[in-house]
């Protein structure tokens, strides 16, 4: 992530997530690819038991990633959708009008709702791009209603797909002819990932439980690879050192990618994803006390 958060945020709202374009490719590309093969908004809000009648806040909901299957599950519930991202925002109307019941532009540091307002608050694949996570979970605790109410938080393990990451620091000792070891930037999932998120989100409810999901994603040819990167081009263009640009970058790495896929037939990128739930005792808590008192 920048140092500077207002670069940052400007980086996420005019390239990044201006629309929902580059985001929609590389869904696309964990649908035809992934294996095992799971639908990740499905998974995630499964593990949960919903009662049918929550009241929802989907805080960073991009075009309503997760809509369709959550929708089902709330029945008579509300669903309030939030992003910082106007264009992810008018996509969502523009697909599900009838079914929002209320969305906005929003920001997860700073809720406009009052206290005790929801049931049930997803924060999916958003928390690594908040400047301050710590402000954030404090917000989403401010705004849930009561013990049983429940935080539901899908994001990436910051060891998922070392594949790229090692492609990238090949690429660029290619160009630098060798030089420098430290010459890619952590990235985002530093700020926030499967392994720190379960720490922090520890420190604000007392009820914490964490899911996995390793797999991989298998590239047969090298399009759908460099299509890839270059739909998270702001991301990787930043962690670049000085004086590498992107069309010499991204040509090394056709280079490479084309290269290993002619010699193994594909390319695996292995992966790992999962889901952070929080609670003060509700959910999986209040089922873990039961069974504690069973015996």
């Amino acid at each position: 992530m920048m140092d500077d958060p207002q670069a940052y945020r400007k980086l996420l709202l005019e390239q990044a997530y201006a629309d929902e374009r580059a985001m929609m490719v590389r869904k696309n590309m964990h649908d035809l690819y992934s294996s095992p093969h799971i639908d990740m908004p499905t998974w995630v809000l499964d593990r949960y038991q919903w009662q049918g009648n929550e009241s929802v806040l989907d805080i960073g909901s991009g075009p309503g990633t997760y809509l369709d299957a959550l929708l089902p599950l709330i029945g008579e519930g509300r669903y309030t959708a939030g992003d910082l991202s106007r264009g992810m925002l008018r996509s969502l109307k523009t697909r599900s009008e009838a079914k929002v019941k209320a969305f906005g532009v929003m920001d997860a540091e700073a809720l406009p709702f009052p206290d005790d307002s929801f049931d049930v608050v997803l924060a999916n694949h958003m928390l690594y791009h908040v400047n301050d996570v710590e402000r954030a979970v404090k917000e989403f605790r401010r705004v849930m209603r009561g013990s049983k109410s429940m935080l539901i938080i899908a994001t990436n393990s910051e060891y998922t797909m070392p594949e790229f990451n090692t492609l990238m620091q090949r690429a660029i000792r290619l160009l630098r002819q060798g030089a420098a070891d430290d010459m890619i930037e952590q990235s985002a999932l530093q700020n926030f990932s499967l392994e720190s998120g379960t720490s922090i989100v520890a420190r604000h409810f007392p009820s914490v439980v964490r899911y996995d999901i390793p797999g991989a994603i298998i590239f047969p040819d090298t399009d759908p690879v460099i299509e890839y990167f270059e739909s998270s081009r702001p991301f990787y263009e930043m962690r670049l050192p000085e004086g590498i640009f992107w069309e010499e970058f991204i040509t090394i790495m056709a280079n490479q990618v084309s290269r290993l896929i002619e010699h193994f037939g594909e390319l695996v990128v292995s992966k790992d994803s999962g889901a952070i739930l929080a609670t003060d005792d509700g959910g999986f808590a209040e089922d873990f006390r039961q069974r504690l008192a069973q015996g």
